[in-house]
């Protein structure tokens, strides 16, 4: 399978190097399967040839037109991590032949991946449209607003829409390089990730921080404040929009255009967040931990848990002891 990675200047270098070591890596170990698949030839990419990393690194890359048409274009992600810039560069005239490049190999039914930053960069291509997608976390309400047509879910770690697989935050880029390896072996993929140590991550959820969102508008803001202050009482929706001034349709459509969420969810993830918090700094029962944060027990926590964050109260607490044995 030929493989073009689109970099430019300022790719994320970790980004590029995770998608480059998991292709690599899956080539090598290759020959400890009794049927192993084709290998990967993978090549760098870019309108204007040799690229600069953000760390300052020179990168060979030949220009598009000069390979055989790929059988998927992965685009990594930048050195821009606030979005005015990174929006500001993505729709730049300087990045029209990337665009290009993108729409051109959509227009061809070349599929498509992108990690990070970088899904700004298909989304401002127009080839996210009407699609299933994901992103890093702490610019997906930049992103919402930007690209509505998106079918966006940044609690995804990867999302897979139709020939277009985009991933989560940074070191998502492992996440996506090892999807591309399950298209032609999950065999090899598990392989790859046991030799890298990578382990099975669903989800961004548990890495989301519900107050970072909140601060990009003043009504999710209040509702965030009000909310931490009332972890132990029951939730009432009507209560808390009447307590920081605003009608229950104004602050659901706030949050929905800020975390893609209803109030109710998004005040679930600040309280999951503490019993985490609760969970690994305490020695408190769950049903304690569960009442600490508006839970009347330890099965609707654990239950949430599972559900929102892949773990439970448990696990929680057997990843700080682990980590304290190191």
């Amino acid at each position: 399978m030929k493989i073009s990675v689109l970099v430019v200047d300022g790719v994320f270098d970790s980004g590029l190097s995770s998608v480059l070591d998991v292709l690599r890596t899956a080539n090598a170990l290759r020959g400890e399967l009794p049927e192993p698949p084709p290998p990967w030839q993978v090549r760098c990419v870019s309108p204007r040839g040799p690229v600069r990393t953000g760390a300052g690194h020179l990168v060979d890359a030949v220009r598009p037109g000069d390979v055989a048409a790929p059988d998927a274009l992965v685009v990594p992600g930048v050195w821009h991590k606030q979005p005015t810039p990174l929006t500001a560069w993505v729709a730049s005239p300087e990045q029209l032949p990337v665009r290009r490049t993108i729409q051109g190999a959509r227009a061809a039914g070349v599929p498509l991946a992108a990690a990070c930053t970088g899904t700004f960069l298909l989304a401002e291509s127009g080839v996210l449209d009407g699609e299933p997608a994901t992103t890093s976390w702490w610019l997906a309400a930049e992103f919402r607003r930007r690209y509505p047509q998106v079918a966006l879910d940044e609690t995804q770690m990867v999302s897979r829409g139709s020939d277009v697989t985009t991933a989560g935050a940074a070191m998502a880029h492992l996440d996506l390089a090892l999807c591309l390896v399950r298209d032609s072996s999950p065999a090899l993929a598990d392989l790859t990730a046991r030799y890298l140590v990578v382990d099975a991550r669903p989800t961004q959820a548990s890495y989301s921080i519900p107050g970072h969102l909140a601060r990009t508008d003043p009504i999710v803001s209040a509702f965030e404040r009000w909310v931490r202050q009332h972890l132990t009482q029951p939730l009432r929706i009507a209560d808390a929009a009447r307590a920081v001034g605003t009608s229950e349709r104004t602050l659901q459509r706030a949050l929905d255009r800020v975390a893609g969420v209803s109030p109710l969810r998004f005040a679930q993830q600040i309280r999951l967040e503490q019993a985490v918090h609760l969970l690994r700094t305490t020695d408190l029962p769950t049903t304690a931990v569960a009442r600490k944060v508006g839970y009347e027990n330890a099965t609707t926590l654990t239950s949430l848990l599972r559900k929102r964050l892949g773990t439970t109260p448990g696990q929680v607490r057997r990843q700080v002891s682990d980590r304290a044995r190191t």
